[in-house]
């Protein structure tokens, strides 16, 4: 990743809310030109991020978000 990239990247925010994880994951690597390692993580923090800010728009509820993604 590069040193230069904001800190808020809100290039999957759409895939996260709608619990497309795949998406999201590839927009960050291809937004961020990261590795997948980092696209997870940084998209796992955005996850927590965005439960905080916008709960009400997430399309599943937490304890069922992750179910039927291995990692």
């Amino acid at each position: 990743m590069d040193e230069n990239t904001p800190d808020v990247v809100t290039v999957a925010d759409d895939d996260i809310l709608a619990n497309r994880i795949l998406p999201g994951i590839r927009a960050l690597r291809e937004h961020l030109g990261c590795s997948l390692q980092e696209a997870l993580i940084m998209f796992t923090e955005r996850y927590e991020v965005l439960r905080v800010e916008r709960p009400d728009e997430f399309s599943q509820p937490r304890d069922e978000y992750w179910n039927g993604f291995y990692s």
